[in-house]
This record gives structure tokens, C-alpha cells and sequence, in this order.
């Protein structure tokens, strides 16, 4: 095993608490440089979900939603956590073979779930306009990812919390905006979208996402709802696209989901997205007519170029570890991120595959080169 006694880890959302949590149980002392500035864990939907389309996405995920569960008897009330399962919704035929696909994947890594007919669907949400069928994923939810990574950083004394903005990161050492160097025997980044500036090498773009809310309609939906091509929607790798994904918040609102867009680095509200999303939502829920719209925002996701995030030791900068690229699954991966880079860090074996995920493949620069 080897030793590590101090990290620094740059970037305070989801990703990086979860990755000082993890390293702080193992005795480290950790300091945690986060700027301040808004994020995605902050702006997107906090759902828990396991997703599978691509073997090691589903590993990842699926590994990280049972250390999910280990946490939940531990999260705080305010994390607002609820096991609502989701539901993958099939409008025909060939959305239903799509079900079945789903389920064969889902069955084979052992995850928990059940096909629905037309009737039992319609009897589980009466709210959806009449469909093929659905499957169900009971163990899947969702929380609210603020409140839940600043318990995670309050959890040890051994983590220190700094409000402070990195400018450059070199191996073992990172440059804040006032001069000064820290240095640590390892630095982990897990700055989200904010990492590409840091480290330029990391082939990270961002993808503007619109969400929507509306006022409070308690029991209206029960599951989160998403429509079975929502995974292709999540993966595309340019132009912009929607796909139905609805959540029912703890306070009887409904979030409405969710866009893709490359090319927009700006945080505008859409008017022509939003009408996009909600001709969508109205496809599959027709009784959203009758709701009022509270507000829509807009975030940014890191993504990476295959749509895997990058998970472990820079290749060409010893001492650096990355936590980058999760763009929409950064709160469902994160505890199995953070598990991840806490064995790497300390030599010890991965309790899933993580090879998918190493940055070699795509880092470039050269061995003399620091981000």
C-alpha cells in the first residue's frame, strides 16, 4: 500500500466532496480549493439512476448506486433523498424491444428491475398518456447534490474547506489566483468544466442543458419518468436534442427535463428550447397543460469525447489525478469516482473495471509539459 498523507483536491461540487470523503475515511488530510463558482452539481437534476448504455457507464453507475445506498441512512433531512425508482417509458414496438435490451443489460450486471405492460404502467403513473410499456428501476432516486456535498465535506476534521480559485495545476502542486503555490503529495481534479482551463489537454467540451420546474401539484407523478431514447439523446456528440425526463421533487413540484445543446457556452434561457422541452413533456404527460411553470435555468456539463468520464492518474503529470468528464451522471457517479481514486491513489485494486475510464486515453502532451 502506499502512503498518502495530504491531498489536495481542486473543485468542491459532488464529485470533489465525494473524493475528499473518501480519501479523509482513509486517514488523509485533505484540502479542498473551491472557487465559488456555479456548477453543474448546482444546476442539474440530482437524479440517482443506472444507466447502461455503454458496459462500463453500467458498471460505473451500478457500483455507485450501492455505495449510494450504503449513505442514505446517513444523509442529512435537508439532501431531500427519495428512493422514487424510475420508470423508462416505451411509446411502440420498437421502443419495447429497446425495454428488453434494457433489461437483458440490467439483469446481467444484477441490477434490480421490472417489465410493466401497457395496463401496469398505466396503473403505476395514470398520469402518462397511454404507452406500450415501461421497465421499472426500483433502486434508483434522487437527491439534492448542494446539500449533500457540503455534509460530505463536514463529515472529518481532516477536511479543510478553502474558498480560493486555482489558476494553473503542475503535478503535485497548484497556483492560486493571489501567487501563492500549494503543494500536497497528490491533487485530485475534479473541477467539472473548469478543469479543460486548468489542465488544456483534456479534451473536455461543455454541453448546455435547460430544466424546467413547475409549481406544486403533490402525487401527480410518483416514479422519475424517462423515455427509453434517452439515452441517445444523453450521448449524442453534436447539435442540440431533447429527450422527456420528468422528476417529482420532495415538495410536490415536477422538474422537466432535459436538452443537450453543443456550442452554447452561455447560461441564456432558451425561449425556443424551452418550448422544445415542454412540447416533449406534453407528448408523454399530457395533464401538464393544467400546471404553471415556476422558472427554467440553464447549466453546463463537462463532457468527454466517448461520453465516459476521465478517472484516475494523468499520464504525463505525476502526482495528479483526474475526476472530470461525468457531464449529466457527475451526482449518480460520484461515490464510485471517488472510490476509484481513493485504491488508485493508494495502490490498492478497483472494485469494478476502471481501465474505460483511464485519461491516457486521451492525454497528449508531453511528459515535460504541466497543464
Amino acid at each position: 500500500m502506499k502512503s498518502v498523507a495530504e491531498v489536495l483536491v481542486v473543485g468542491g461540487g459532488i464529485v470533489g466532496a465525494s473524493c475528499a470523503a473518501a480519501l479523509a475515511a482513509r486517514g488523509c488530510r485533505v484540502r479542498v480549493l473551491d472557487a465559488g463558482l456555479p456548477g453543474a452539481s448546482a444546476a442539474g437534476m440530482g437524479h440517482l439512476v443506472v444507466m447502461d448504455d455503454d458496459p462500463a457507464e453500467l458498471t460505473l453507475s451500478a457500483r455507485s448506486l450501492a455505495l449510494w445506498r450504503e449513505l442514505v441512512p446517513q444523509l442529512p433531512g435537508a439532501a431531500d433523498y427519495r428512493n422514487c425508482g424510475t420508470l423508462w417509458l416505451a411509446r411502440d414496438a420498437a421502443e419495447l424491444e429497446l425495454i428488453e435490451e434494457k433489461r437483458q443489460r440490467l439483469d446481467a450486471q444484477g441490477v434490480a428491475n421490472q417489465p410493466l405492460d401497457a395496463a401496469a404502467t398505466a396503473a403505476a403513473e395514470p398520469a402518462l398518456t397511454a404507452l406500450a410499456g415501461s421497465l421499472e428501476v426500483p433502486g434508483d432516486g434522487l437527491l439534492y447534490a448542494p446539500v449533500v456535498a457540503a455534509w460530505l465535506l463536514q463529515r472529518s476534521p481532516l477536511i479543510e474547506f478553502q474558498r480560493a480559485r486555482v489558476i494553473a495545476v503542475e503535478g503535485q502542486r497548484v497556483r492560486l489566483d493571489d501567487g501563492r503555490w500549494l503543494s500536497a503529495d497528490a491533487v485530485v481534479l475534479a473541477a467539472g468544466l473548469q478543469a479543460a482551463s486548468l489542465c488544456p489537454d483534456l479534451p473536455l467540451v461543455p454541453k448546455k442543458g435547460h430544466l424546467l420546474i413547475t409549481d406544486r401539484y403533490p402525487e401527480q407523478v410518483r416514479h422519475q419518468l424517462v423515455e427509453i431514447g434517452y439515452g441517445a439523446s444523453a450521448h449524442a456528440s453534436s447539435g442540440a436534442s431533447v429527450a422527456f425526463n420528468v422528476q417529482p421533487r420532495p415538495t410536490g413540484q415536477l422538474l422537466i427535463g432535459s436538452s443537450r445543446q453543443f456550442e452554447r457556452p452561455d447560461m441564456a434561457v432558451e425561449p425556443a428550447v424551452v418550448g422544445q422541452l415542454l412540447r416533449r413533456a406534453l407528448d408523454f404527460l399530457p395533464g401538464l397543460t393544467h400546471t404553471s411553470l415556476i422558472r427554467g435555468w440553464t447549466g453546463q456539463r463537462a463532457a468527454s469525447p466517448d461520453g465516459l468520464p476521465l478517472i484516475g492518474a494523468h499520464p504525463d503529470q505525476p502526482g495528479l489525478w483526474l475526476a472530470v468528464g461525468h457531464e449529466g451522471l457527475g451526482v449518480t457517479t460520484a461515490p464510485a469516482t471517488a472510490e476509484a481514486i481513493a485504491n488508485g491513489l493508494f495502490g490498492e485494486p478497483s472494485t469494478f473495471h476502471v481501465e474505460p475510464f483511464a485519461p491516457a486515453r486521451f492525454t497528449t502532451a508531453p511528459r515535460s509539459q504541466a497543464c
